[in-house]
């Protein structure tokens, strides 16, 4: 892991980037910054070392942001289903915030493979079409993502600054995830969205202790212009399949529902992932989601 640095995290209190900040801090000078909306948010990042910043990219003057930053880590985003406010955070907010830190020896903006137009359980490569294939939970969210990578490039050129854009496939870990969301749904006897295409739903999902060790070589990787990379596990594997396993674990039952108005399957390839970090998947799925369950939910261990 990075050492003696100092690095600026946007959202650092979400699921997804808590374990990859929380790690960061231990040798390095970090810089967490956020909205905080939410005070716990806040003491919980202030709780392990990182010094709190608060800022709405969407309109907030950024002059407090510290100089000499070795690294900047652009986990940030919004969704409340606004374009107007949606777009000015996500996408202008990302422009802003690379402008004021151009002097920065890397970026790394964190997309997600909610780009791709949707394919079946076609293994997507970085090359393949683009897409709005999150309509159906999210309306701004895959469009947002596609503008705001755009905008990274742009600004990639514009100010010499290496970037690299990683598309993440279902991050999860002791801190949750979207299996996390489907252990509660199941907790509470609700039946969990399949889409009505047939056959499983099949994702890359990549535990946090994998993707949090990524970090050193995806900003090593960055470029002018910038790199795009998935981030993902070397795993395939459905939905039903981890909750059936959480449901073997536990006890709960899973149970299941057809429907238009989720997620098709989106499962990523990881050649280009393996040519930067070497090989990087440590945690099996099933090991991932019993530590997943152990952490959440202990006492619905059988």
């Amino acid at each position: 892991m990075l050492k003696n640095n100092r690095i600026l995290i946007t959202g650092p209190a979400s699921q997804a980037t808590f374990p990859i900040a929380r790690e960061l801090a231990r040798s390095n000078t970090v810089y967490g910054l956020a909205r905080w909306s939410n005070p716990d948010d806040r003491k919980k990042v202030e709780a392990v070392g990182i010094e709190t910043l608060a800022a709405d990219l969407a309109d907030d003057a950024l002059d407090h942001l510290p100089d000499g930053l070795d690294y900047v880590l652009n986990f940030a985003n919004v969704k409340t289903g606004s374009f107007d406010y949606d777009l000015r955070a996500n996408v202008e907010g990302v422009g802003r915030l690379m402008s004021r830190c151009r002097d920065a020896r890397a970026f790394l903006y964190c997309s997600s493979t909610a780009v791709y137009e949707a394919n079946g359980r076609h293994a997507f490569s970085e090359s393949d079409p683009l897409g709005d294939n999150h309509r159906a939970l999210f309306a701004t969210y895959s469009i947002g993502k596609i503008a705001a990578e755009s905008m990274v490039r742009f600004c990639a050129r514009e100010f010499e600054l290496p970037s690299i854009i990683c598309r993440l496939n279902v991050p999860y870990g002791d801190n949750g995830g979207w299996p996390g969301f489907h252990l509660e749904m199941m907790a509470a006897g609700m039946e969990i969205p399949l889409h009505s295409s047939d056959g499983p739903c099949l994702y890359s999902p990549i535990h946090e202790d994998d993707y949090t060790a990524t970090i050193p070589a995806l900003l090593g990787a960055a470029s002018v212009p910038a790199t795009t990379v998935n981030w993902c596990g070397d795993e395939t594997v459905g939905i039903e399949d981890w909750c059936n396993y959480m449901g073997e674990l536990t006890g709960l039952e899973a149970r299941f529902a057809r429907s238009d108005a989720t997620l098709e399957s989106v499962v990523t390839d990881p050649a280009r992932l393996n040519e930067i970090t070497g090989p990087r998947s440590t945690v099996g799925w099933k090991d991932g989601i019993k530590r997943m369950v152990a952490a959440l939910h202990p006492e619905l261990l059988a």
